[in-house]
């Protein structure tokens, strides 16, 4: 049987995460963000809430993504996320994508010409952000081109790179209804980023969402609940060049406009710059929020939910990988540990993340 993985964020899971599950095949592993998510940001709802939604809509495992994978430029989140879900032994990797590529011929270009393609990146101008050589590098060696308002054709070629090399087959999924930034409320997909956007309005949730009761009724954040913690952080830090990422430009920056802004929008706006895209800023104030100091990845790999199939897919592989069911006297990965007690203050309705906590079991399959 196919073993499919799925990497997600879930923020929060709607109509359209729903259609890229029921298309993918076999058993569906779901490798998902945890409560801080790669654009740098909070989740809306905790991680245990969206692996629920996840399980309840078709996927039979749901793992964690360390925050140091799911807080991360898209290359970093792509690599460690299918590190992630080819110790559980998927051979297919399935995605939304906005783009009808081959990806697979994609990714056995960079197979072969991965050393020329990370060469050419060095040769490129200081000034242009990461994104933007990375869009050049595809373009010469394959002539893909970029629009700029395709986010998920982008991560698709991250994954492309990520599964270089691997016996992994892409399965890329065309996305339906509202691009990935789109606040629309018209179509029949709405994005992540509307149900955000719109989250008061119970009746757009109730079409957007198969989940809308348990999202209306869960403990929810934004960036906003977490500014005065952050500007507590930044202005008591003795070093914040000490952080993870934080070079002395971006110090500078940060340490003069936090004492000129009153929002966290403000803030990206005021210190990002061509160099520094703003994902990125939001990234750098999230680790600054954190404390986050570099440190190695986990070999476990922590469940959140399984359903039976997956279950029986965790017995299977028993043995072969590393897992960890709950979280006790031993760490999984200190640093997400450290990010879920922060996410915790955000909100004082949140549950408890970590410690007692053990992978959601739901039996019922999907019909």
């Amino acid at each position: 049987m196919t073993t499919t993985g799925i990497i997600a964020e879930f923020n929060p899971f709607h109509n359209g995460h729903k259609y890229l599950l029921d298309q993918a095949h076999g058993l569906k592993i779901v490798a998902m963000s945890g409560n801080f998510v790669q654009r740098g940001e909070p989740a809306i709802i905790d991680k245990w809430t969206r692996a629920q939604m996840a399980l309840e809509n078709g996927a039979d495992l749901v793992v964690e993504l360390p925050f140091l994978v799911a807080v991360q430029s898209a290359d970093y989140f792509a690599s460690g996320a299918v590190d992630i879900l080819a110790k559980l032994g998927i051979d297919t990797l399935a995605f939304g994508t906005e783009t009808a590529l081959d990806y697979n011929g994609l990714s056995t270009i960079y197979g072969k010409m991965a050393e020329q393609m990370s060469e050419f990146l060095t040769t490129l101008p200081e000034e242009l952000s990461y994104p933007q050589k990375t869009q050049l590098m595809w373009e010469k060696f394959t002539g893909v081109q970029f629009t700029g308002q395709t986010p998920n054709h982008i991560l698709g070629l991250t994954y492309a790179k990520a599964c270089a090399g691997r016996n992994i087959q892409l399965q890329p999924i065309q996305r339906r209804g509202a691009d990935y930034h789109s606040t629309e409320k018209t179509v029949a997909y709405a994005s992540a980023t509307s149900l955000r956007h719109h989250r008061q309005d119970p009746a757009f949730m109730a079409k957007s969402m198969p989940n809308a009761d348990l999202f209306q009724t869960s403990p929810q954040v934004t960036w906003e609940d977490y500014f005065t913690l952050l500007r507590y952080q930044v202005l008591t830090h003795p070093d914040l060049t000490q952080l993870f990422q934080v070079n002395e430009e971006l110090a500078i920056r940060i340490k003069k406009a936090i004492r000129q802004v009153t929002s966290l929008d403000q803030l990206v706006e005021t210190i990002a710059t061509k160099r520094y895209t703003k994902a990125r800023v939001r990234r750098i104030l999230i680790y600054i929020l954190i404390g986050s100091r570099e440190t190695s990845l986990p070999q476990d790999v922590h469940i959140l939910g399984f359903t039976s199939a997956g279950r029986k897919h965790l017995a299977k592989i028993k043995g072969k990988t590393q897992i960890i069911s709950r979280i006790g006297s031993q760490p999984w990965d200190p640093l997400t540990q450290q990010a879920d007690q922060v996410y915790q203050l955000g909100n004082p309705k949140i549950a408890e993340q970590t410690w007692g906590r053990v992978p959601l079991n739901i039996e019922n399959e999907v019909q």
